[in-house]
């Protein structure tokens, strides 16, 4: 069984995202966007939210484990999870990338990368192998139609 972690993708989302105002004020590399088109990214901010957080209900309404490497009781597999297999990171992703464009500068983006590289080597792959051992073949053949992220 993989080891819990003390640190859960909220916490990197909360530091991914002072990271992007850092970079964004420190390293305004070149605005790319600016009001009123800026704020275009508050559509990408609330469907990042929304998207994570139908998710993170479908997890509770088929009473299983949130958080990372908590015991899995069921596999779900519909609504959002019916066109990526990781909603809540894409909802995470969504909602970086709405501030970024918000920020405007192409300094803003530089964060999001790394976020996305952290999450999928500390939490998506283990809790690849963790399904993959929790529900073997349904969870397999459910990899086979549903793509990690879109």
């Amino acid at each position: 069984m993989e080891q819990k972690r003390k640190i859960i993708p909220p916490v990197y989302l909360l530091l991914t995202l002072l990271l992007i105002w850092l970079t964004d004020y420190f390293i305004p590399v070149y605005d790319y966007v600016s009001p009123p088109m800026a704020y275009g990214g508050i559509i990408a901010v609330l469907c990042g939210i929304a998207i994570a957080a139908v998710a993170a209900r479908m997890f509770s309404e088929a009473d299983t484990g949130i958080r990372p490497f908590d015991e899995a009781t069921a596999l779900v597999t519909g609504g959002f999870y019916r066109f990526t297999r990781n909603p809540m990171y894409m909802g995470m992703f969504l909602l970086l990338l709405g501030v970024a464009f918000l920020m405007g500068s192409v300094g803003a983006l530089l964060p999001i990368p790394f976020f996305m590289l952290i999450i999928r080597n500390n939490f998506v792959l283990g809790e690849e192998r963790f399904l993959e051992a929790t529900f073997g073949q349904p969870y397999r053949d459910y990899k086979l139609k549903v793509r990690r992220w879109l």
